[in-house]
Formats: structure tokens, sequence, C-alpha cells
């Protein structure tokens, strides 16, 4: 069994073993389960070595692709190790955040703030799940604290991990006020995504004057309009790419 099918396995098998947990309950109890979807962190089911092994099934998977392209990767140089490196690109970069265990976020005792602050622009690499092409683009997060804090870097740690997925914008966004949420431990959180899509200005319409802007208001900032206003003034106000 080859390295992909025996994560799917453990992945499966966890998700059995949660319904036969959940079976031997009286009542109504929430479980959730784990997914290997495109935008899913699937780190914890991966064993020591296996990432190595799942680069090598990608090359071979991809270089099949090239084949299938009708190029003649054996004589022409530019292609020659194209396979080896998409693969490594997609394991170690590209799609990093499926694969790779949430960074270390350490949170401060919180001395006092209680208003809001906010970081950004935070520059968004990511990959259209439709097309396999770039997103590219910025982020602004805003939160009003509660007991603790996370370090500024933290913040860009959170969307960087997130965005290094193949998704649709608006689950990133998503999924990044939910992480600071839990990280930054307040439910007040805002969260804006402002990105070109390259499968939007490249093939299709081609359009290259548009963009797509996603925004996650949570808590207070869903609550009062004012907040919210000061929070959007304050992403306006500063460098945008």
């Amino acid at each position: 069994m080859n390295a992909s099918d025996r994560i799917k396995k453990r992945i499966k098998d966890y998700n059995n073993n949660l319904s036969n947990n959940l079976s031997k309950f009286d009542g109504v109890l929430e479980i959730n389960g784990a997914n290997f979807r495109c935008n899913d962190n699937i780190a914890r089911f991966i064993k020591d070595g296996e990432l190595e092994e799942l680069q090598d099934e990608v090359e071979e998977k991809f270089q099949a692709v090239l084949e299938s392209l009708v190029i003649d990767t054996e004589n022409d140089h530019n292609t020659h190790e194209t396979a080896r490196r998409v693969a490594k690109m997609f394991i170690n970069e590209t799609f990093g955040g499926r694969y790779k265990s949430m960074p270390n976020i350490t949170a401060f005792p919180n001395m006092g703030y209680k208003s809001l602050y906010t970081s950004g622009p935070i520059s968004v690499r990511s990959t259209c799940a439709h097309h396999f092409q770039n997103i590219v683009g910025s982020c602004w997060v805003g939160i009003i604290p509660s007991n603790e804090v996370i370090g500024l870097s933290k913040f860009n740690r959170i969307v960087h991990h997130v965005a290094s997925r193949p998704q649709i914008q608006e689950e990133m966004t998503t999924q990044i006020s939910e992480l600071l949420q839990e990280y930054a431990k307040t439910e007040h959180v805002a969260v804006v995504v402002k990105a070109e899509h390259m499968c939007m200005t490249q093939r299709g319409v081609k359009e290259h004057e548009s963009d797509m802007t996603t925004a996650i208001m949570l808590g207070a900032f869903n609550q009062n309009s004012a907040l919210k206003k000061e929070f959007y003034d304050i992403c306006f106000s500063m460098n945008r790419r």
C-alpha cells in the first residue's frame, strides 16, 4: 500500500472509531471527524518518512501527466526534472499547509488592553482548487483581545499556514477567522482578504482589473457597526498591494 492510501485509511479508521464510540452514548453528542479535502490539514495522520514517499508518488504521477501532454521530457532539457520539481513544490511549499502542523502560536497574558488592534497587509499566496491557478493578495485581521494576546508575527504565520492549500477564497477567510478565535482566545475577530485570481486573469475571461474581496466579522465586529467601520478605516489607511 502506498503512502497516500495508508494516510487515507488512517483518516477513515479514525472516523469509524468516532462513529463506534458515539453509538455507545445516549442522547446527542457532537463529534467532529477528520477529512482530507483540499483545504484540510492532515499532518496528524502522516508518519515519519511518508512525506518523502508522497513526494515520490506525486513525481511519478505528474510525470505521467507530462507524457499525456505529449512533452518529450527525456530530450527536452527544460522539462527533464519538472515532475520532481513540481512534486517537491506541492508537498513542501505550495500545499505545505495540508501536510505540516500549525506553527507554534504562543499566547501572553493581556495586561489590560481591551480595544481594537489590527495587523496587515499580510501577504496571501494560495491556489484555486478549481483550476490550480494562483491566488495572490493581502489579508487584514483585527481582534478585540480577551485575557491573552498572541505575538504580532503569529497573525502572519496563521494566515500563511491556511493559505498554503488549494481552496476557494471564501473558505480560506473563514478558516483564518476560526483559527484566530482559537489561538487568540477571543470571539471578537475580523478578517478581510483581497486577492487576484489567476484562474480569472490567465484563463477564462482573462480580466486583469478584477480582484475578489471577502470579509468575516465575528463577535463585536458583527454587532457593533462603529467598530466595524473603525476596522475598515484602519485597513484602508494601511499599505495595500
